[in-house]
């Protein structure tokens, strides 16, 4: 009998090394660019994540450059009206973001981060070189036309839009399939399993952010200035050099890079969990987690490394792990699943309030980017006689603060944050997620004020205020976007999904997408709902910006990021309660 149980648990535990599906693959099989083992010694570290920040920088700078300054090219150039540039740009950026989740899941399941980044590059630098043509050749673009002088100007129709938005989306498709393996290749370059790497993986997500803060600052300031003094067309073409820049940074590191084979089919673990415990509705999961398929006490209390403990929450996954009695027959993996399959499934679901929590974050960056530009327009840009202020460069403003922030915050405040909290990070990632979200409504508040402080001026007193009223809300929102946006990145890469980091990293771009989609839906929702008259267009439906509400509107999205603040307090402690597991004290201390 005894011999027979023996050969019971040695079955079963062979059964579950092989069932542990393509997420739970070793740490090992990290390859070079030939395909061989990684060598520790030659692969990987912060010398190999340096080519990929240098592309990561290049690669905000021309994105940056275009996406920031593009609705006064929408406006300008293509004639299109006010509400519906905006709604040109935010659908753009959203998209980018869409487009994320497409090379997160090319790259996991069959490119591989480094080539998915090689091919999709090209077709951002394309998309770069035909907006240059474009804007440089006077039949590709309607008459020239003052759209605040002249009402009657022509708007970009037929074939002049066609070419207009088919470079638009290339750009926007490259760079969807690049953003989130940038920042996965980069952090792919670090082991997770030796401490001293950990902590080196958490100080590349803030340098990752440092590299993103000087692309920005350099695309809102130089690249801005060339597009306002030298052309939109000369502009564009700086965006496809840094592009092609940034191409080189990325294949000058490709010896000393290690690289994570792509898993294939990382949606079908999932999809065996699904059906296992649809198709196992009926049955009752035993009280003892322990008596589950795969769970770790079953191979004589050895622990391998790549499984999870049992979590209490989502019960009714745990039916996919329940064995029928009958020791002799072999289930499909599509009726039984181990128990580390179903805590990764668990573990994605309960990324979606946090992931949900920073939409709104991200709605309020959609206005800084369209409406706040717009606002700096109206206001006196001079600094001289000679120099004026771009008014897309206002966004510059967080990020020269940034510049000098985040090597501090890291240098500095982490190390005596790890200190006090004992976490490598210094501050939690969900810490971290929560203070930005926090800050970001005081954003809104300081761009309701002074809104309404410049119509008032303009509209009453006949004065034009300075640009640099407009400081407070774009300098809040960058200390913001700090805590959060690299907080996010942190907590979805160091998830248990194993052999998902790229499309986890999609997914808080994702969020990206949902906030700009989102402006454009309350913009358009709040334009129907204040139009109270034949004569009245709502708060943003004039091309006026002093005969539109845009104050009202900023206070709108301040109470919303309060609520969206307060579920997100909910939510983050909901995840950290339900992370615990039955049999260990917390599962995933590093991500809370």
């Amino acid at each position: 009998m005894a011999e027979i149980n023996k050969q019971s648990h040695k079955w079963e535990q062979e059964e579950v090394s092989n069932e542990m599906n393509n997420w739970e693959l070793a740490e090992e099989e990290s390859v070079d660019w030939r395909g061989r083992p990684s060598n520790p010694n030659k692969h990987g570290g912060m010398r190999a994540a340096l080519f990929v920040l240098g592309l990561q920088a290049f690669e905000i700078m021309g994105i940056a450059a275009v996406g920031n300054n593009l609705i006064t090219y929408v406006i300008n150039e293509m004639h299109f009206p006010l509400s519906k540039a905006a709604n040109i740009v935010t659908n753009f950026v959203g998209t980018i973001f869409i487009f994320a989740l497409l090379g997160g899941y090319l790259s996991d399941a069959f490119l591989g981060s480094f080539w998915t980044i090689l091919i999709f590059g090209f077709v951002e630098l394309s998309g770069f070189i035909l907006l240059s043509v474009q804007a440089h050749l006077p039949q590709l673009k309607p008459p020239k036309c003052n759209p605040m002088i002249d009402q009657t100007c022509e708007e970009a129709k037929g074939f002049k839009a066609m070419i207009f938005f088919m470079a638009l989306y290339l750009v926007a498709l490259g760079s969807g399939c690049v953003k989130p393996n940038m920042i996965a290749h980069g952090a792919d370059q670090f082991s997770q399993s030796d401490p001293k790497q950990s902590k080196r993986l958490s100080s590349y997500f803030n340098a990752a952010y440092f590299a993103f803060s000087m692309g920005e600052l350099i695309a809102l300031t130089l690249l801005v200035w060339v597009q306002t003094h030298s052309g939109m067309d000369v502009g564009f073409g700086v965006s496809a050099a840094a592009m092609t820049l940034g191409l080189i940074s990325l294949v000058s590191g490709t010896m000393y890079f290690r690289n994570k084979r792509p898993r294939r089919s990382i949606f079908t673990p999932i999809a065996q969990v699904v059906v296992a415990a649809i198709l196992k509705r009926k049955l009752v999961s035993p009280s003892d987690p322990r008596m589950l398929h795969g769970d770790h006490h079953v191979a004589n209390d050895v622990v391998p490394s790549s499984t999870l403990p049992h979590t209490p929450r989502f019960r009714f996954l745990d039916k996919a792990c329940i064995k029928i009695q009958e020791t002799n027959i072999k289930e499909s993996p599509w009726r039984l699943c181990t128990v580390t399959q179903v805590e990764q499934v668990k573990t994605l679901i309960s990324l979606v309030p946090i992931f949900a929590s920073t939409i709104v974050f991200n709605t309020i960056l959609a206005q800084l980017q369209t409406f706040s530009v717009q606002q700096g327009s109206s206001m006196n840009t001079r600094l001289s006689n000679s120099f004026h202020i771009p008014p897309a460069s206002l966004q510059a403003i967080p990020y020269i603060l940034l510049i000098f922030l985040v090597p501090l915050y890291d240098s500095l405040l982490v190390p005596f944050a790890r200190k006090l909290t004992g976490h490598n990070s210094g501050i939690p990632p969900l810490t971290r997620i929560g203070v930005g979200l926090f800050l970001s409504t005081f954003s809104m508040v300081s761009a309701a004020m002074l809104e309404k402080k410049r119509r008032d001026s303009s509209v009453l007193d006949g004065r034009i205020l300075s640009i640099f009223w407009i400081t407070p809300q774009f300098l809040i929102f960058g200390v913001s976007e700090m805590f959060t946006a690299v907080g996010l990145i942190e907590f979805f890469y160091k998830q248990s999904a194993k052999g998902m980091e790229s499309f986890l990293m999609a997914l808080t771009y994702c969020s990206y997408s949902f906030g700009f989609y989102f402006s454009s839906v309350l913009v358009s929702v709040v334009n129907q709902i204040t139009s109270t008259s034949v004569d009245s267009k709502g708060w943003l439906g004039e091309n006026d910006l002093n005969k539109d509400r845009l104050d009202l509107f900023y206070w709108l999205l301040a109470v919303l990021s309060l609520l969206n603040f307060l579920s997100y307090l909910f939510w983050s402690r909901w995840n950290i309660k339900s992370s615990r597991s039955n049999t260990t004290n917390v599962v995933g201390d590093e991500n809370i």
